[in-house]
């Protein structure tokens, strides 16, 4: 059966974001500029040779991380030929002692290149006189004339002018950017401006972005697009074209009192642009400049401000005009006075103080746009167009009014934060809407795939495809791998990390650490909010990744969290998250990297804290069912196809699955679909589950490990709880059948039939949704970890905890077209794991099942570990073959080795014995980690047809050790191990 494919086109949510606008803003970008100088003049802009380094130090100061090209030609033949092989955004001629040449260059240039844009530079004001008089030559030549001051910033401020006017247009109309008009015909004063101008906006622009108070998702670089444009004009008809064209967008107006208007310079000509601006929209901020003081009345009477041009403190004023009138500081409330009355810092801030200010201050910032003006100037292109298109036109609703526009704040501020990493802050680090992220860094794989879970989830409409089952991620907040190296660095323990491989004195050094200060104190923060158990899980680097997963490499540990002493919290909490540095360094984790052949050093680690999904339970705390869902399904049965998945579910906390214990599987696209018989299902069904102990005070999660805070309890206990209804049935021996009615007396098995069977929760259409959309998504087959909390049993939640892809590699072998002689084949199995052809082994580890005793698992896992060893040192590889389940932590299903103690097995067989479970470990750390490192896995169940082992042949062949329980066996030639993946078959050839 194929399984219907889910289109995530039509689900995901692709309404335009502001982070989408910014990407569509300033197409047109200055990136390569030719100056045209001689040879002296060049020398005097350079000074020497460090023109680039200062211009590309004001681009870096200003958060702009691409400056233009500057390439230099010392004359017009240089020029053209340059401009023949290359494009040129800009052309800058600069007019020195020479000027007849520079006119010349242009007039030529421009016959040549129409549409280039050129510039002349001049550096007195006895050039402007001499270019005064040819004017006529150098308007049909030239776009603007620009004055040498004796700084870059003049050449950024050419860019910019250029950029803004050509862009101004689109950007409006795309993402509603707001205009500051410059009306200024002196080349001398506009060459000071501008530069002046685009600092303090860029500046202040830089300012706002840096408070990062709702996301760190968008760069600077990104928001900086969204900043006013700047446009420069120099007649009053220009000045009124562009009044009457984007007075929307106009957000201020610094004009001069005399220029052009009509042909001729008019001196009332600033006065009355300033008055028709008025007209137009009287909330317009405008500023009049002059060098005649006496006209300071005259803006007055027009309603504006005033600057002296020769004041010595011009800069401040024009960044006090800026700040406090174009909306980039504080806002200040006021009253229709203008007395200020409060003021907001933040976006929270703001809307908290809209709900409370008098009515008539609302209605005088709302009718006069400060309140869209504000939020524009911060980047927030989409509230602020919601915000100005609401002006209040009826008195008799402004209540209304006011209440519509908090509201659209509050879900604008949700709505920005759902689905993001937002910067730690104390205030919002309890909820699931969002993960928080205390330092900087890579927030590692685990960290990366939750935070693309909560992405996932806040922009799929989830609900649509799974209406009777919210779906969320725990409360979520990530340490960034930052932290980890401050840690290293802040206790110098890079000395102990080179030069010891003992993982014991590396963890106790790591526990005598101590964490840095600003760690510490978020630390505390976040214990101050959270008060229930957390688990602090690791996120290296390398984790979760799609070549090496390290599944159950490093180490989670759960905390309780609920000791009456808050030092005592705070103490283990710290504790926990240096335990998970340290388990970088553990056993396991460096056999690991010595498998896969990466070194240790290069792995960083980010910690993930997260509450335990679940409820507390008379001094148990546990969530009712944990589990693990794959898309590929490497074991399927009756019609089942490898692509429906497969799931793995139990009673309690997800160490029970991962742990590969005892568990109900089932595919969630068929979950009625069960062949075991109620006799397997009952000797095989879950006894015991692992719940956080809220009773234990004396636990140390340092010398007890991961499990010091956890406790192993009979299933009665949880059906004392009352969270057994629903998850298990009873076997009726009178009439041998089973019932969920939990009060018939009888053996229980947890098969939650009344959730799989009888669909009383949609777990399984759920799961099988999920990893459809997922497998989709991510691009490969997943794996998952999920908990249901059954608390309201009228609508359960189901908590994703973490995502990962899951390797499975693709087929290149078919053993139906190798010849291969039936006498032989020392082993054949099928519905396995693993896939290629094998030709360097000759060595066969095995348990000897004669004297096989279920009881002495742990003993037979510890002589395996020891032969696997002088294994690794000989750089030899094996098969390895041993009843049950391999790697589970239940010791009477299987061998509880752990994948670090067979590091040199790259084929592993489980072997089925009477009264002996055979179960593959699907969904198990073990598996995972097994799987991805290519290792074939194979079962071969008790009196199979089609699967069986030469033991016989087994027993000629060279005995290399000899344990208590296992045998080590060489053969004389290598053997031939074919394993199809397709067909999920294999066979093991001698020669």
């Amino acid at each position: 059966m194929t399984p219907h494919k889910i289109d995530l086109r039509k689900l995901y949510r692709r309404q335009k974001s502001d982070r989408d606008i910014f990407e569509e803003l300033m197409p047109f970008k200055v990136k390569e500029i030719l100056l045209i100088a001689n040879y002296y003049d060049a020398y005097t802009i350079e000074r020497e040779g460090q023109f680039s380094e200062k211009l590309i130090g004001e681009y870096l100061q200003l958060n702009l991380y691409s400056a233009p090209r500057f390439t230099s030609a010392a004359n017009e033949e240089e020029a053209l030929d340059l401009m023949r092989k290359r494009r040129f955004d800009i052309v800058i001629i600069v007019a020195g002692l020479d000027k007849e040449t520079p006119l010349e260059t242009c007039r030529h240039i421009k016959e040549k290149y129409p549409a280039v844009h050129l510039m002349m530079l001049v550096s007195s004001n006895a050039d402007l006189t001499y270019f005064d008089k040819n004017a006529d030559l150098v308007n049909s030549c030239v776009e603007r004339i620009f004055m040498w001051n004796g700084t870059t910033r003049v050449f950024l401020a050419m860019a910019k002018y250029l950029e803004d006017k050509i862009n101004l247009k689109a950007d409006t109309k795309v993402g509603d950017v707001r205009v500051v008009l410059l009306v200024e015909d002196s080349v001398k004063y506009y060459s000071r401006y501008l530069p002046m101008l685009y600092t303090e906006v860029m500046t202040q622009t830089q300012e706002l972005i840096n408070d990062r108070t709702l996301s760190d998702e968008l760069t600077p670089i990104l928001k900086l697009r969204a900043r006013p444009k700047i446009i420069l004009v120099s007649t009053y008809e220009d000045a009124a074209n562009i009044i009457n064209r984007y007075h929307k967008n106009l957000i201020g107006v610094i004009s001069d009192v005399e220029y052009p208007h009509d042909g001729a310079p008019d001196p009332n000509a600033g006065v009355n642009l300033i008055r028709y601006v008025k007209e137009v929209d009287w909330k317009i901020p405008c500023l009049l400049q002059s060098h005649d003081a006496g006209n300071h009345r005259r803006a007055t009477e027009v309603q504006a401000e005033f600057i002296h041009k020769t004041s010595d403190t011009l800069a401040l004023e024009i960044q006090h005009f800026i700040k406090h009138r174009l909306g980039f500081g504080d806002f200040i409330f006021r009253d229709p006075s203008g007395q200020p009355i409060g003021k907001a810092s933040t976006i929270e801030e703001f809307r908290d103080m809209l709900s409370v200010i008098p009515v008539e201050s609302y209605v005088y910032h709302a009718n006069n746009h400060m309140l869209s003006t504000w939020l524009m100037a911060r980047g927030e292109i989409s509230i602020a167009k919601k915000v100005r298109s609401h002006a209040v036109d009826d008195t008799r609703t402004l209540e209304g009014h006011r209440h519509y526009i908090v509201n659209l704040l509050q879900t604008f501020i949700r709505k920005k934060m759902k689905g993001r990493i937002i910067p730690f802050r104390k205030d919002i680090v309890n909820s699931n809407s969002y993960v928080t992220r205390i330092g900087g860094g890579s927030m590692g794989g685990k960290g990366r795939g939750l935070a693309f879970l909560s992405n996932f989830i806040a922009h799929v409409n989830l609900q649509k495809l799974i209406p009777d089952l919210p779906v969320a991620i725990p409360k979520t907040t990530v340490i960034g791998v930052d932290e980890y190296d401050s840690f290293l660095e802040h206790n110098d323990l890079y000395q102990i990390l080179y030069t010891t491989k003992n993982a014991e004195k590396i963890k106790q050094a790591f526990l005598k650490a101590d964490l840095p200060p600003k760690l510490k104190t978020k630390l505390r923060d976040y214990l101050d909010v959270m008060k229930t158990p957390l688990a602090v899980r690791s996120s290296g680097l390398f984790e979760d990744s799609l070549n090496q997963p390290f599944a159950g490499v490093y180490a989670t540990y759960i905390i309780p969290n609920n000791n009456a002493d808050f030092e005592q919290r705070v103490a283990e909490l710290e504790k926990a998250v240096k335990l998970v540095y340290a388990s970088v360094y553990s056993d396991t984790s460096l056999a690991y990297f010595n498998a896969i052949d990466c070194r240790v050093q290069d792995e960083k680690m980010a910690v993930i804290l997260q509450e335990l999904v679940g409820r507390e339970y008379r001094g148990k705390f546990y969530p009712n069912i944990s589990g693990v869902a794959q898309s590929y399904n490497f074991y399927p049965f009756s019609y089942m196809q490898p692509g429906d998945g497969f799931a793995v579910i139990a009673l309690g906390l997800g160490a029970y699955v991962v742990g590969g214990e005892k568990a109900w599987r089932f595919c969630p696209r068929y979950p009625k679909l069960q062949l075991a018989s109620i006799h397997d299902q009952m000797r095989d069904s879950q006894r015991y589950f692992y719940a956080v102990d809220m009773l234990k005070k004396d636990h140390d999660i340092g010398t007890g490990g991961e499990m010091a805070t956890l406790g192993k309890y009979p299933l009665e206990e949880i059906e004392r709880d009352g969270n057994l209804r629903f998850c298990a049935s009873v076997y009726d021996r009178v009439n041998e059948i089973t019932t969920t009615d939990l009060s018939v007396r009888g053996t229980r098995i947890v098969d939650f039939s009344a959730i799989l069977q009888y669909d009383h929760i949609p777990l399984a259409p759920a799961l099988d949704t999920l990893l459809n959309v997922f497998n989709q998504a991510m691009g490969s087959p997943v794996e998952m970890e999920f908990a249901l909390d059954l608390h309201d049993a009228k609508r359960p939640t189901l908590y994703l905890l973490q995502i990962k892809p899951l390797i499975r590699n693709e087929y290149s072998v078919d053993i139906e077209e190798e010849h291969i002689d039936p006498a032989r084949v020392l082993l054949q199995a099928c519905k396995g794991v693993g896939n290629g052809k094998l030709t360097h082994i000759s060595d066969v580890l095995f348990v000897d099942t004669a004297a096989f005793d279920r009881t002495k698992t742990e003993e037979i896992a510890g002589e395996i570990k020891q032969i696997n060893e002088k294994m690794t040192a000989e750089g030899r590889d094996y098969i390895l073959i041993g009843p049950g389940r391999w790697g589970t932590r239940d010791k009477f299903t299987g061998v509880p080795v752990d994948w670090s103690d067979i590091t040199r097995a790259k084929v592993i067989i489980e072997q089925g014995l009477p009264d002996f479970p055979l179960d593959a470990s699907l969904g198990s750390h073990f598996f995972h980690n097994v799987t991805s490192m290519h290792v074939g896995y194979f079962p071969v169940p008790q009196e199979s047809a089609t699967a069986f082992i030469r033991f016989d042949v087994l027993a000629q062949q060279a005995l290399v050790t000899q344990t208590k329980h296992v045998k080590h066996v060489r053969f004389a030639a290598p053997l031939t191990v074919l394993m199809d993946g397709k067909k999920q078959t294999m066979a093991i050839v001698t020669e």
